[in-house]
This record gives structure tokens, sequence and C-alpha cells, in this order.
């Protein structure tokens, strides 16, 4: 593979075990005084008064083209099955995240309602098989690949929708804030975030059995792929590694279909040489298809979270999200809290152990769960103010204490709840096939 520069074609450069391990090392986990923060949503795209008919890929390419030509400060992108994602600027504060980002739907909203369509806030489709909308190579080789592990990929690749909160990695030195604690605190806190958001119960117009499906599907694409390192004192050395081992996905290529190895994982790559030396840019895009619970990209993206109900609800995880890592009493509260569920993981790393299988099944009905959850939001929702948020975000997250939290419920729970509850649309409509 070659870059073109200025018309010219340049060879990339290989690199090699140590150079790999080295890059990770320094671009992974950027420390400093946590001050930036930021959030994607997904969404799934249904029809607007018959969300169980199936949207055309033809509409869906019609109301994408009309979006590409609406000014937004979030960057838009579609996820292979045809889902929306808004991925924010990295904001200074909590309100500016949230009003930049609340505008930027309010605009596409309005550009899918002229076609019919709208926004749904679910963590899985609850009705619809996956139908790949894209058709590009990544998405080919992802496919491929995932197949092998079962059908859970194509239900991550299609049929799911999350909220992903980042925050800044952290001080380099020890402390609340600093990066090895946020880094072990996103991995334990994210079980809590998980059980109290999941909102995705239903495949197939059935129940699951499970309170977040797409946790489900996550887990299924196996711990090489969708699981998280070994937590100790050395985050950037456990991330390479975990880096180095994991399996790569495919080898480009500048035309045709991209190869789509069996079992090369990067390090063997870098020894190996086959089908052809790796390089920077092989690892750029390696990196892109590991999808641990948490991921580190300079800060850290916390990918646990069910897409939320309503228009606003996404706003809560991320309040609640950046109050108890950016809070430092509400930081410290969050870490009591939750030091106790650390010995419910046996030690094996999420989600691939029983605390995030219990926190995917039975959310906030596990009575361990539910008493951490209320003990974080609680501590979130007095940390808010401090943080400069308005009412309209505390009314929010106080509301969902109440709601959920407090009742040791979450919106799976009203989904499941329903009258003939999988015969029904997200907010309790009749729906038609």
């Amino acid at each position: 593979m070659s870059d073109s520069v200025g018309g010219c074609v340049r060879p990339r450069t290989a690199v090699s075990e140590a150079e790999v391990e080295a890059l990770v090392h320094g671009i992974c986990f950027k420390t400093g005084p946590p001050r930036l923060l930021g959030v994607e949503v997904e969404w799934l795209v249904h029809e607007l008064r018959a969300p169980r008919l199936p949207v055309s890929p033809e509409r869906l390419h019609a109301v994408y083209t009309a979006l590409r030509a609406v000014p937004l400060r979030s960057a838009l992108t579609v996820e292979p099955g045809g889902q929306l994602e808004l991925s924010s600027l990295p904001a200074a504060s909590l309100t500016e995240c949230v009003r930049s980002v609340s505008a930027d739907l309010d605009a596409v909203r309005a550009v899918l309602r002229e076609d019919g369509l709208a926004l749904v806030g679910l963590g899985h489709d609850p009705w619809h098989r996956p139908r790949r909308y894209l058709r590009q190579p990544r998405y080919d080789a992802m496919e491929s690949c995932l197949d092998r592990t079962g059908p859970g990929g194509r239900f991550m690749m299609c049929a799911s929708a999350s909220v992903q909160v980042c925050v800044d990695a952290g001080y380099e030195e020890p402390g609340p804030l600093g990066h090895v604690r946020r880094w072990w605190l996103a991995h334990h806190l994210g079980a809590v975030l998980l059980a109290a958001f999941a909102n995705s119960p239903l495949s197939g117009g059935r129940p699951t059995g499970w309170r977040s499906t797409r946790q489900l599907r996550w887990t299924q694409i196996g711990a090489g792929r969708a699981g998280g390192p070994p937590l100790n004192t050395d985050p950037r050395g456990t991330w390479a590694r975990h880096v180095l081992d994991a399996p790569v996905m495919c080898v480009r290529r500048d035309g045709g279909p991209w190869d789509v190895p069996e079992g090369l994982t990067l390090r063997e790559w870098t020894r190996e040489l086959v089908p052809r030396p790796p390089t920077r840019e092989d690892l750029d895009y390696h990196l892109t298809t590991l999808f641990p619970p948490v991921r580190p990209r300079g800060h850290l993206e916390l990918r646990m979270i069910d897409a939320q109900p309503g228009d606003d609800g996404w706003i809560v995880p991320l309040a609640v999200t950046a109050a108890l890592f950016d809070d430092p009493e509400a930081t410290e509260t969050a870490y009591r809290a939750v030091k106790p569920l650390a010995e419910r993981t046996l030690g094996l790393p999420a989600p691939h152990n029983p605390l995030y299988e219990d926190a995917a099944r039975a959310a906030l009905t596990d009575p361990e769960l539910r008493e951490a959850a209320v003990t974080c939001f609680t501590a979130a929702l007095a940390a808010l103010p401090r943080l400069g948020a308005g009412p309209e975000v505390t009314d929010a997250v106080a509301g969902y204490l109440e709601r959920y939290v407090l009742r040791g419920r979450c919106p799976a729970d009203d989904l499941l709840d329903m009258p003939g509850g999988a015969g029904r649309g997200p907010h309790g409509r009749e729906t038609r096939s």
C-alpha cells in the first residue's frame, strides 16, 4: 500500500513489534488535568409512523445525502446497518457539550421528519434482522471476520446503537484523578452504567433474557475483538500488549477485497511480515477494530451504555459520567461504591466476566449493582451544579434517579412491562407488520 502526496506515490514504512509497542504507549493515554468532555450518540433510524417496517436503502441514501448539506458542529457518520451517529467536538464543559449536540440533533431530526423518518433510542433493534446498508471493503471484511464467531457480529454491526462518553485520561500522577485510577474506575463503574442504562431487552420481537441485548452481542464476538486487557497499575503497558496480541481483522488493499486472515495477531504480523509488512497506517486501523468496553484513544471512551429513549435521554448518561469522573468528591464516592464489585469480576477482563454479565442480564434488579448505582447517581446529582450544569440537566438526572435507579429499574423494564410488549413500539404505540 502507498500514500499519494502531491501527485507522487510514497511507500508506507513498515513498523516493528517494538515500534508498535512504543507508538501505543505514546498515543493511547494522553495525561494531564481533566478538562475536556465528548459524546458519541448512535441512533436507529425507523419509519416515523410504522417503526416495524424496514426503511429501504434508497430512502436512507436520500436522507443521508440531504443531511450532508446541513451545517453541523458534530461529525455525522453512518454505521453499517444505516444507524446514524453524531460525534461531538471535545467540549470545555458539560453545558457546552449538551448545547452543541442538542442543536445538531434538532437539525438532523428536522430533515428526517420531512421524509417520515425518526431517530429511535434503543440499544438493539427489537424487530428487524441485521441488514447491511453500507457496502464497503471495510465492512465486507468486518462481516467476514465476525461471522467466524457466530451471528452476534452482524447484530452488533447493523442492529445496535449506544451512547459513548469520552473523558480525559487524567493526571500522570497517582490520586483520584490520576490515569491509573480513572482507567480502573471506568471498567468497574462501567458495569453500573451498563446496568442503569440497559435499554435493549428484545430481539426478533421477543425478550432475549438480557436487559442489554446489545452487550450480549458485543460479548458474543469474542474477547480478542471486544474484550479489555487485565487491570493493573500499568495501563499503557497492558493495553500495548493487548493491542499486539489481538487478532488482525483484515489486511487492507488499494483495490479489490481486503484479506481476512484467521488467527493472525498483530504481534505475529510484525514478526512474519506476511502477506506484507504492517505499517503505521495498519496499526492506526487495527486500533479502530478493537471494541473493548473502555477504549483508550488518548482519552477514555466508555462504550458500554445503550442508546437511550426519548429525544434527550442521552444527556443523563453523559451528565452522570462527567460528574463521576471530573468532580473530585463524586469521583471518590464512586470509587468507594464500586470497589466491592471488583471481587465479582473474578479477575477476568471486562466484559467477559460475571460482573458485566450480571449487569447486562439483571441490570438494577441485582441488589449490589442497585446499591452502587444509587450511591453514584446521588453523588453525580450533587456534583452537577459544581460543574456548572443548569436546571434542565440536573432535573433530568434527578428524574432518572427517581424513576429508575431508586426503584431498581432501567429503561429495558419499561419495554418488558408494556402490554403485549414485543408488539408495541418503543414509545408504547401499537405497531403493525
